[in-house]
């Protein structure tokens, strides 16, 4: 029984391969063409991939994937009577800069979580930089290196001194070193007011590549800058790295839920960033979908066209006995080898579009610029989907191959 299904299997393969190979100029015609559909889905999935890991390094290169701060203080309602009516009236209350409560204690419940990598504490808010005569607003961030690190790595943006910063020393961006005309070693004054101000020494100088943050970030050592915004021995929020950013909101949620704190993730906050790139997704479906449609319609022309013109030779051969069963699955093997060769042709264009890509430096061309997203997994999928696409493609002329009547086709031809 095993001999006769493998010599039936045989059978239908070399008579696919053969009538492939018969009229192997529509055959050539097809596989060119889904091999061009295939390379330009892995060249644009590459394409389009490396820009979305860009837009996801450089938003969470410069923030938490949460942050975790004080519940905000709520309104009260104020009533007065209006003759027999009674108004409502809510006055938003001014949020005030204040320490997170026991935060201690909702650090360690934070640590313990398996879905949440690091945690750093930070005290942060407003305050004037001064140089001479030069003054900006800016904000004051207080971290403690080690920890804030591995939250946001600010160490692989500095352009000039190192991030080691203890006792008075402070980091600022570049735009801002520029405003105030300060050099690495120069000393700023930092005023928090009420009195509260400090010098610092300049220790560092980073590029994060957003102006804004270049602009008025300056990272003091976690002490002073409690001292200076009037938090002692406390902080104005937690930072948290999670495992899986794209569940970032939930844990946010749960922590929310969970610690009675106002925990907010980086989705929240870029709402618009998350619709680039669900609008990138779909237009890299859409670009699958369509040349997966056309290859289709391409596979099923030329092989509805080849059961027309040997509708003879298939006669025959029903009427020597081959079954309707052995008919099918020749034309579907037929579609399967169009799509495979097609694709296999495909990944390679699209492998040298990408090594193009690489050779001329278009990933290092400027600021803007970005790697391709190259994974094994690309070239498997595109692979899998135009031999599948290729089968089904087949569907329709392998069934109206297989219904023939012998005497009719032989008729016909």
């Amino acid at each position: 029984m095993i001999k006769r299904a493998l010599d039936s299997l045989w059978f239908e393969w070399l008579l696919a391969i053969r009538l492939l190979l018969e009229g192997r100029a529509q055959s050539l015609l097809i596989i060119s063409g889904i091999g061009v559909g295939v390379c330009v889905i892995v060249f644009l999935t590459a394409l389009i991939g490396g820009l979305q890991q860009q837009i996801i390094d450089r938003t969470l290169g410069t923030q938490a994937h949460i942050r975790v701060r004080p519940p905000e203080d709520l309104a009260r309602p104020l009533r007065e009577e209006i003759e027999a009516g009674l108004l409502s009236q809510v006055d938003q209350r001014a949020q005030r800069l204040r320490t997170l409560d026991q935060w201690q204690r909702i650090e360690q419940a934070l640590l313990a979580a398996p879905d949440i990598t690091a945690v750093s504490p930070l005290a942060s808010g407003p305050a004037l930089a001064r140089r001479g005569a030069a003054s900006r607003s800016v904000v004051i961030l207080g971290i403690e290196p080690e920890r804030y690190t591995r939250i946001v790595p600010v160490q692989d943006s500095l352009k000039e001194g190192r991030f080691a910063i203890v006792g008075n020393d402070i980091a600022i961006g570049r735009q801002l070193a520029t405003e105030l005309g300060a050099r690495l070693g120069d000393r700023l004054r930092l005023d928090a007011g009420d009195g509260r101000a400090d010098v610092f020494t300049i220790v560092g100088i980073f590029e994060l590549g957003v102006r804004d943050i270049d602009q008025r970030f300056v990272y003091t050592a976690l002490k002073p800058a409690q001292s200076l915004l009037d938090l002692p021995g406390g902080v104005s929020s937690l930072d948290l790295r999670v495992t899986e950013i794209f569940e970032a909101e939930s844990i946010a949620q749960r922590i929310s839920a969970r610690l009675g704190v106002n925990a907010e993730s980086w989705m929240t906050l870029n709402r618009n960033v998350l619709d680039a790139l669900s609008a990138q997704s779909m237009s890299t479906n859409l670009i699958k979908f369509f040349v997966g449609l056309s290859a289709a319609f391409g596979i099923a022309s030329v092989l509805a066209v080849s059961v027309v013109q040997r509708g003879r030779e298939i006669g025959i051969l029903r009427a020597m006995g081959t079954s309707r069963g052995q008919v099918l699955r020749v034309f579907l093997i037929q579609g399967a080898v169009v799509g495979l060769l097609g694709s296999a042709l495909g990944a390679l264009g699209g492998a040298g579009l990408i090594g193009l890509w690489s050779a001329a430096g278009l990933s290092r061309s400027g600021r803007g610029s970005f790697e391709l997203a190259v994974s094994p997994e690309l070239f498997i999928g595109a692979t899998l989907l135009a031999t599948v696409v290729g089968m089904i493609a087949a569907v329709a002329p392998a069934r109206r191959a297989a219904k023939l009547d012998p005497v009719e086709a032989m008729r016909g031809g």
